[in-house]
């Protein structure tokens, strides 16, 4: 029976939701073009459970380029209704189109002279009727057993509010980096807006060897930086190659010397890993921390648009930022 009730709750949002399709219509359009040309702010206000989905809405906007506040019905008119203006738009949520608070505030929103889009269940209400823009959120049958709690109702003002915003995304020509830009904090802002040269080691962090370096020489180095290797570049300082701790090993076990000179005692060109891996400055963390583990690697220089060694990223370091 529990199980029968919640898939029945789900089939009927669910089916809410699939008749707003064919009701995109003009009104839709109009919504879409009155919040773009709003040269303020858009305000989002609404009663019990349809305020709560207002918020999220209010939200949504605000973290896809369009400025919104989200405004209670009863507080403001009570006081709060002096944070509208008249270059705002006014998203008024209410599936009755009826709530008392909602029919006393859309006189006053008339009178400042703000635009008005109506999200309601009833086309025919005062709220309907005194709006520029109307769209339909009306169901046939609540997901309430009882037929009392708003459940798919509210569903459907959350589709079409999300509607609503992916379509003045695609008006604004958002793009991931407009969304990075107001989503600093957090892993996200972080995938979208850390940069290598951010988080690279470089200067004492970063060992830089010559070709001609001797093994030993080069371990001393990488000890004194507290690195997992070093990079190898030419004179011009180039990357050439990459020693790390697995170059190390592997030589280690190598029975057969290549050379009659000790491992240490060996130049740092004959022991190296040629032609690593790079990144360029300006790419990405998240590309870096992509590479490390496609090609399960610990390390990977970065260089600058000449291709000279700037810099070095350790898995430590995506670690540290958070990327991983």
């Amino acid at each position: 029976m529990l199980k029968k009730r919640a898939k029945q709750v789900l089939k009927i949002e669910a089916d809410s939701i699939r008749q707003l399709i064919s009701r995109i219509d003009k009104d839709f359009e109009k919504a879409v073009e009155l919040i773009y040309a709003c040269k303020g702010r858009v305000v989002v206000t609404g009663m019990g459970k349809a305020g709560i989905i207002g918020q999220k809405i209010s939200a949504t906007l605000s973290s896809t380029g369009t400025p919104s506040l989200w405004l209670h019905s009863a507080e403001a008119i009570h006081g709060d209704l002096g944070r509208v203006r008249k270059e705002d738009v006014v998203i008024v949520i209410s599936n009755s189109g009826e709530t008392q608070e909602v029919v006393d505030l859309v006189p006053q929103i008339k009178k400042i002279g703000s635009g008005l889009i109506a999200i309601t269940g009833n086309k025919k209400s005062s709220l309907a009727k005194n709006s520029d823009a109307v769209l339909d959120v009306s169901i046939k049958v609540e997901g309430c057993p009882l037929g009392l709690a708003p459940m798919a109702s509210t569903t459907s003002m959350l589709a079409m509010g999300d509607a609503l915003c992916a379509a003045l995304m695609d008006k604004r020509k958002f793009k991931k980096s407009d969304f990075a830009f107001l989503h600093p904090g957090g892993s996200l802002g972080k995938q979208l807006l850390l940069k290598v040269e951010d988080i690279m080691r470089k200067g004492s962090g970063n060992p830089m060897v010559k070709e001609s370096r001797k093994v030993k020489d080069v371990l001393l180095a990488i000890t004194a930086s507290r690195a997992g290797s070093a990079t190898v570049v030419d004179k011009a300082g180039k990357v050439k190659g990459i020693f790390t701790d697995g170059d190390l090993r592997r030589h280690l076990g190598n029975v057969r010397a290549v050379s009659d000179r000790p491992l240490l005692e060996r130049e740092i060109k004959d022991v190296m890993t040629k032609n690593p891996r790079t990144l360029k400055k300006g790419c990405l963390a998240v590309e870096a921390l992509r590479i490390l583990q496609e090609y399960k690697i610990d390390e990977i220089p970065i260089v600058d648009e000449n291709k000279r060694a700037i810099g070095l990223v350790d898995v430590q370091d995506l670690l540290k930022a958070g990327l991983v």
